[in-house]
């Protein structure tokens, strides 16, 4: 790591493995009164339409730091979940860059049920996320085009407002807390796929993103499909940079973790854009 572990606030640092989660977290019904189940025909569907919405999310981002999201923006923000088609949220096939730049793409192999955070994440990292509170997760994961590597993505929608949410990452920045393996998210392993194998003792590398326009998170895990343990992950933003030569930085992994979570959070925020523009 790039300097010694300090504890988050309160929180014990620890070197120990993360408990095991080999199963999804458990669906619940959404605020709204009614279920919303992804079914094996929707992995069918190609979404690409929103990755050309990279523009609009591109502005958003820069437009946060000028024009603070007001208290309605942020609920519509919160809310606009119900409304984004699973293909719009998640698209069934994303591109990006890889090491040398080369193309890389990712694919799509599921999507989980839309749930609540128990279980989703290390007792530690849950306690981390505490202050902002679970809305709904949402979750998918992805195959590289050679299917060695896979990659768990989620967004979670808080309950914060927009100084909960730039208080939250303005302790992620402070306390580099996005660089801590003790605090990485879970995979989303599935079931007959070449994703089967991805539990937490998989885990190389991971990317998380605290969003302040939108009351949302946005992070990815990933690891090999070979089911092969890894006994010293690392931050995908350290194994990126030009003179990283850990395992996730030579696999490629890393490019795949914030690969992913950029294009899954290009399309939030474009698939945010459109549904609080439509609205009244």
């Amino acid at each position: 790591m790039p300097r010694p572990r300090t504890a988050p606030t309160g929180v014990p640092a620890t070197d120990a493995p993360p408990a095991e989660s080999g199963s999804p977290a458990p669906r619940h019904t959404s605020t709204r009164g009614h279920a919303r189940t992804v079914t094996a025909a929707t992995c069918l569907v190609l979404g690409l339409g929103l990755l050309a919405g990279a523009g609009a999310g591109t502005w958003l981002a820069e437009e946060s730091d000028k024009h603070p999201s007001t208290r309605a923006d942020y609920a519509r923000a919160r809310d606009a979940w119900h409304d984004v088609p699973v293909d719009d949220l998640f698209p069934t096939t994303l591109r990006g860059t890889g090491p040398g730049r080369a193309d890389r793409v990712w694919t799509r192999v599921a999507v989980a049920p839309d749930s609540r955070c128990a279980d989703a994440f290390d007792p530690l990292l849950t306690t981390v996320l505490a202050p902002v509170g679970c809305g709904r997760l949402l979750r998918a994961t992805y195959l590289d085009a050679t299917s060695t590597s896979v990659t768990t993505v989620g967004v979670l929608v808080t309950r914060a407002d927009a100084d909960g949410m730039r208080a939250l990452r303005t302790r992620f920045t402070d306390e580099r807390l996005a660089e801590r393996a003790d605090l990485m998210p879970r995979p989303y392993p599935v079931a007959d796929t070449p994703a089967a194998e991805f539990t937490t003792a998989q885990r190389a590398t991971w990317h998380i993103s605290v969003l302040t326009d939108a009351p949302a998170l946005v992070y990815a895990v990933t690891g090999f499909t070979d089911g092969r343990e890894v006994i010293d992950p690392r931050p995908a933003r350290e194994a990126t940079g030009p003179r990283a030569t850990s395992m996730p930085a030579q696999s490629g992994l890393a490019h795949d973790a914030k690969g992913v979570a950029a294009g899954v959070e290009r399309a939030f925020r474009a698939a945010v854009a459109k549904t609080t523009e439509d609205r009244p």
